[in-house]
């Protein structure tokens, strides 16, 4: 598109978010909370079906894993001798796409998998206690369910160490116990299990997606945030370390702070910037069944299987699944059938019902499963918040909470050195500049 200046007649907001997904939303509720003048812009509807706000199982809990582990990459290449695997890193040439998996090797260390977990569990208690402060404020709240989790193990193996790793969880916070058969029956009395063991996180629940969502932005209008929906941004305006503003196709914007928060859309909008985000999308499923007489009351998570199960009044969502496919949301039948073996090998009696709906979206995802929360080093008024990859649920109110503290001048409440733009800025040995070769017979 042509390049022009930004009009005189733009608009002129304190603080202008681009993305009304879960991460943009709760950067303008909080900024709006401190009193800033705030307009979001969405490319499509909120709570349009191509948003990952809109098919995942919501699941929010006080722990979790990082995507990167010390054999990630290697299951992963591997996968694609096993198109059913439930990690899907296809061959690439794609540049981008060979940097993140270099920077996934490099953050499935020990040691470094072990800070991102204890930062993402801080992150998810601090969530959930902006979602059940929810509770005694005037945001409607209907559509959050604290209701715990059931871990389900199918093998020994997995169960033994899912026990051997229950102190380290108990010291980071999260309220993880073993459940005896005879709990998990009470828990779930009318669905049978076939697993070798069951854990229970007391402090687990569920945002009901999208209308948690769709009621969110809602109220951000009543609030008086401007909520500007099927607004494609063209370009940026800069000068020196100031980003003037902003072209789209529903006209200019003068914010005097930008936030960008658009999930698997980010990375774009950042390099439009010359700023270069460590971003990946990453596909994601969810099925939608009509609910069986005999399926689960509460949530439950098929740990080895990364499929969770999530109930509604009268349906069942099955979510998982991962493949490192670029901007892609088709929907492959193969992988679709691997979530419901797994669905079925764990709960065996569960009947079999109609489908209603198959859904496949896009989770931002950084290397180390940390978010990206932060000012762009380049700019004064930039901030981003984006990859909050498949935990996003459930690390959002916080990092909104952070983003407007950020933009305050107050202090954080939390460090902010994990979540920094550039801890992705050392290339792999492949990239880096070789080192001059001596010329004639010198040395």
């Amino acid at each position: 598109m042509p390049d022009r200046p930004l009009t005189g007649s733009s608009h002129e907001p304190d603080v202008l978010v681009i993305g009304g997904g879960a991460a943009g939303l709760w950067c303008a509720y909080f900024l709006r909370l401190a009193g800033h003048t705030v307009t979001v812009l969405d490319r499509d509807a909120v709570g349009d079906p191509v948003a990952c706000s809109y098919g995942n199982t919501g699941f929010v809990a006080n722990g979790g894993v990082p995507l990167a582990g010390p054999a990630v990459l290697r299951r992963g290449l591997l996968s694609a001798l096993r198109p059913d695997d439930r990690l899907a890193l296809p061959p690439t040439l794609d540049r981008r796409r060979l940097h993140w998996l270099w920077q996934l090797h490099r953050a499935g260390r020990p040691e470094q998998v072990r800070r991102s977990a204890s930062v993402m569990a801080e992150l998810k208690r601090r969530s959930l206690e902006i979602l059940h402060g929810l509770r005694v404020s005037d945001l409607p709240h209907p559509d959050f369910t604290a209701t715990g989790v059931v871990q389900a193990y199918k093998t020994a193996d997995a169960f033994a160490r899912a026990r051997q790793a229950l102190p380290r969880a108990l010291a980071a916070g999260v309220r993880l116990r073993v459940l005896e058969p005879d709990e998990l029956r009470a828990l779930e009395p009318d669905t049978e299990f076939d697993i070798a063991g069951a854990l229970y996180n007391e402090g687990a629940g569920f945002l009901r997606v999208p209308s948690f969502i769709v009621s969110l932005a809602r109220t951000l209008t009543e609030m008086g945030v401007d909520l500007v929906e099927n607004c494609a941004v063209e370009g940026f305006e800069v000068s020196g370390r100031t980003v003037l503003g902003l072209r789209t196709d529903r006209g200019d914007f003068r914010p005097r702070e930008i936030v960008v928060a658009a999930g698997s859309w980010s990375g774009t909008l950042a390099r439009l910037l010359d700023v270069n985000l460590e971003l990946q999308p990453i596909k994601g499923y969810s099925i939608t069944v009509r609910r069986p007489d005999n399926a689960p009351r509460g949530l439950v998570l098929l740990v080895e299987g990364t499929v969770a199960v999530r109930p509604f009044t009268d349906q069942l969502r099955y979510g998982g699944d991962m493949a490192l496919s670029g901007m892609d949301t088709s929907i492959s039948r193969r992988r679709v059938g691997r979530m419901l073996q797994t669905v079925h090998a764990h709960l065996p009696a569960m009947s079999r019902t109609e489908t209603l709906q198959v859904w496949a979206g896009l989770r931002p995802c950084t290397p180390d499963s940390l978010p990206f929360i932060g000012r762009a080093p380049a700019y004064d008024n930039l901030t981003v918040a984006a990859g909050h990859g498949h935990s996003g649920m459930g690390l959002t109110p916080v990092g909104g909470q952070l983003v407007a503290q950020l933009i305050e001048g107050s202090q954080p409440s939390m460090d902010l050195a994990p979540f920094r733009l550039d801890r992705y800025n050392t290339p792999p040995p492949w990239l880096r500049p070789r080192a001059a070769q001596p010329v004639g017979g010198l040395r």
